[in-house]
């Protein structure tokens, strides 16, 4: 797979890389989290890093007035085993630098994605981007076998509880629709099968 920066064209469809905020202090908060090298952590909502200014900046700026949660996603992970998408964009900062593996909402057919249309972007340490309501993602991966902390942004609530509804199957938890394929954990443990194709693994 061809992996694109996040600041090429190709990008445009699925987000944009954020500017004029100042991240320094919510990334030196964020140097204290574990990154595991057993699998994935993920947080919704982390006080160290909804204590610091940005916080407010991005509520205002980034959703409008909306109340967020800032959580993040660490460790090291090669494999994409599922795909989501939110009804509200996404901001994700690279505290360390890692590859998102998205696709777009519009190209799921009765219910079942293609895994043969996901493209893979790199997100340089440093850097934010939104990710629209459009676009598919799941758990970014590491770089040459590295573990990351990607800082996650959503509307407070997001990714919390648990929904489920026979009129929307892949309906996980708060503001979340989360698409499996058949050979992951998720799906054992009752996620809907969605993802067709091979696994991708880098």
């Amino acid at each position: 797979m061809k992996v694109y920066n996040v600041s090429d064209l190709e990008f445009k469809p699925y987000g944009k890389i954020l500017k004029n905020y100042d991240f320094n202090e919510v990334f030196e908060a964020a140097n204290d989290l574990p990154i595991t090298n057993d699998g994935i952590v993920y947080e919704a909502s982390v006080p160290v890093l909804e204590k610091c200014k940005i916080k407010t900046e991005l509520q205002n700026r980034g959703f409008g007035g909306m109340e967020i949660q800032i959580g993040y996603v660490g460790g090291a992970n090669r494999t994409l085993n599922c795909l989501e998408y939110h009804k509200s964009s996404e901001i994700n900062m690279a505290n360390e630098e890692f590859i998102l593996l998205i696709g777009e909402r519009k190209d799921i057919i009765d219910g079942k994605y293609d895994l043969s249309k996901v493209e893979g972007f790199l997100v340089p340490k440093g850097v934010a981007v939104e990710m629209y309501a459009n676009t598919l993602h799941y758990c970014p991966c590491g770089v040459d076998g590295n573990g990351f902390r990607m800082l996650v942004v959503l509307p407070k609530g997001t990714n919390v509880g648990e929904y489920h509804s026979e009129l929307e199957p892949a309906l996980r938890n708060a503001n979340k629709w989360l698409f499996a394929h058949e050979d992951t954990n998720e799906a054992r443990s009752g996620a809907y099968v969605g993802l067709v194709g091979n696994k991708i693994v880098l």
